[in-house]
């Protein structure tokens, strides 16, 4: 997977109008918010956060999942769920058969 695949799925991602076409749930969110961190930082490094803090716990433990995943495969993951969200959607924007 090279890091200019992995960045313009990162690009696509990061600019997903709101009321377009292509819609993320919160799992899908927390999917590619796991597999970002994971291919840019590696293993989480942080403290949990607080009990009052949901999203950042969600997003706390959706990266604490892929602990031990080698920053190469979760580059790979990330555009793969790309992939299928835009499969899924019928989507025919260019980005996809770019990201093949």
């Amino acid at each position: 997977m090279s890091e200019a695949k992995f960045q313009k799925a990162v690009d696509y991602v990061q600019n997903l109008p709101k009321g377009g076409p292509t819609q993320l749930s919160t799992d899908e969110q927390l999917e590619f918010y796991k597999y970002y961190k994971q291919a840019t930082v590696g293993d989480v490094n942080t403290a949990r956060p607080g009990m009052l803090d949901f999203t950042g716990k969600a997003k706390w433990d959706a990266w604490e999942s892929v602990k031990g995943t080698s920053q190469e495969e979760a580059r790979e993951k990330y555009v793969k769920k790309l992939i299928e969200v835009l499969e899924r959607n019928n989507s025919t924007d260019p980005i996809l058969a770019e990201l093949k």
